[in-house]
């Protein structure tokens, strides 16, 4: 069920959702001091591709909350604000409430994607 799931979900919005991550994890590896946000971005731009099946825990401490500060500041709300956006559109109907569901998801690990890893 979850190979289905991820076709349709790549098909109606994943490829948006992971290509916003590549961009992302891009334009922070510009700089040496953004690179580990960059690799950050790319390393969760696989579960934006395909997250049914996936699930997300957060184990972090000192150190990735600081990465999370400033990851927010600078990319964090803007991503989260996107998925949050599609998620609510997704939801109107009841076939896309599973749909909604994963950018939800997404729309949580954008917020603080350090400290978290995909299982």
């Amino acid at each position: 069920m979850s190979f289905l799931g991820n076709v349709l979900w790549f098909i109606f919005g994943g490829l948006l959702s992971g290509l916003s991550w590549i961009v992302a994890g891009i334009l922070c590896c510009i700089t040496v001091v953004g690179i580990p946000l960059g690799l950050q971005c790319f390393k969760f731009s696989s579960m934006a591709f395909a997250p049914f099946g996936k699930e997300i825990v957060y184990d972090g401490g000192a150190p990735s909350f600081i990465a999370n500060v400033i990851w927010f500041i600078f990319c964090g709300l803007p991503m989260a604000i996107e998925n949050f956006v599609i998620g609510c559109l997704w939801c109107i109907t009841i076939i896309g409430i599973p749909f909604g569901l994963q950018f939800f998801k997404i729309a949580k690990l954008a917020l603080a994607p350090f400290g978290a890893r995909i299982v």
